[in-house]
């Protein structure tokens, strides 16, 4: 705890890189997972086949995915995000189309019956009744890119996972200490935030 207190700007440092990292990578996969699940909420047969191919990416472990992406991209954030971008389409997309495929079709009818185009019925009906379950996903892609951001260190990806592995390396606790507990405080207010805003939209 000693190398918290008397480094605190060097560990808010590297916290800034992890947000940026896990930010930034998550408003790219949801800008791919959310047309990609539209489609195949539309196109059933296409579901199995996607949704398996992501969950098969899923399954790889983090350092063999980091390992085999150096080659095209090299060391640096560039690998480390499109990890975390494949990683959480399984998650998001599935959550997704959960939530699509969970509206009650009557209620789409209703809204048809009502003189609303498919635009309309999207925005006024689509979103908000699936809204709680894509932020249920948008939480559980945000915690695992954490996690999995921390392993991007390996490849020189920055981060509170480089305080973890310099802590490793040269035997030093106060380091795997102080990376471990900022990792762990990342993790979980970001889990008690989007939970609040989950259960907030739930309500309305």
């Amino acid at each position: 705890m000693d190398y918290l207190f008397k480094n605190a700007d060097k560990v808010l440092e590297l916290l800034v890189e992890h947000v940026s990292l896990v930010v930034l990578s998550l408003a790219i996969s949801l800008c791919i997972a959310f047309p990609i699940a539209m489609l195949i909420s539309k196109f059933t047969r296409a579901q199995v086949p996607v949704i398996g191919t992501f969950s098969i990416i899923y399954t790889i472990p983090s350092l063999a995915l980091l390992a085999f992406l150096v080659p095209f991209f090299g060391l640096g954030m560039k690998t480390a995000m499109v990890s975390l971008i494949l990683y959480s389409q399984m998650i998001l997309v599935r959550n997704m189309v959960a939530g699509i495929k969970g509206i009650d079709p009557s209620i789409n009818e209703a809204a048809k019956g009502m003189g609303m185009n498919k635009w309309r019925i999207f925005l006024k009906i689509t979103v908000p009744l699936a809204l709680p379950v894509f932020i249920a996903g948008i939480r559980i892609a945000a915690i695992s890119m954490i996690g999995i951001a921390t392993i991007a260190a390996f490849v020189n990806a920055g981060g509170l996972g480089k305080l973890i592995f310099e802590g490793i390396y040269q035997d030093h606790p106060g380091k795997i200490i102080a990376g471990s507990i900022a990792v762990v405080v990342l993790a979980i207010g970001t889990e008690t935030a989007l939970r609040l805003l989950e259960r907030k939209t739930a309500l309305k």
